[in-house]
């Protein structure tokens, strides 16, 4: 029977692998392009997100308002051309979640992941 602190231990882990996962380029010596330094930042404050969300659930929707802004920026400024527009378009779609998360306006089933 899987219980909360099971499922807060594999969100550390998670959130732990996506750090290793963005630092692995530089520990692999690869050349540091600009979809890797996008790549790597988006990926560190997702796992942030995931260790704040763990431990204050309550912060959800401001966190997921956060890494909106972050991937559409990040994504835009950092990203060559074809594939700055589609983060862009990403973190817009996140944050109007996020937005309509705050106002109540999605359906329960998705709702539920915002307030507990």
């Amino acid at each position: 029977m899987a219980n909360i602190k099971m499922f807060k231990l594999l969100g550390v882990l998670l959130a732990l692998m996506l750090i290793v996962l963005a630092i692995m380029p530089i520990i692999r010596h690869e050349p540091l392009t600009n979809n890797v330094i996008a790549t790597a930042i988006i990926l560190i404050l997702i796992a942030v997100a995931y260790f704040v969300i763990l431990y204050n659930p309550s912060w959800a929707k401001a966190v997921f308002f956060f890494e909106g802004i972050i991937i559409c920026v990040s994504g835009y400024m950092i990203v060559d051309y074809p594939y700055n527009l589609e983060l862009a378009l990403v973190g817009l779609i996140i944050i109007a979640i996020a937005i309509l998360a705050y106002l109540q306006k999605l359906p329960p089933s998705i709702l539920k992941w915002f307030y507990r």
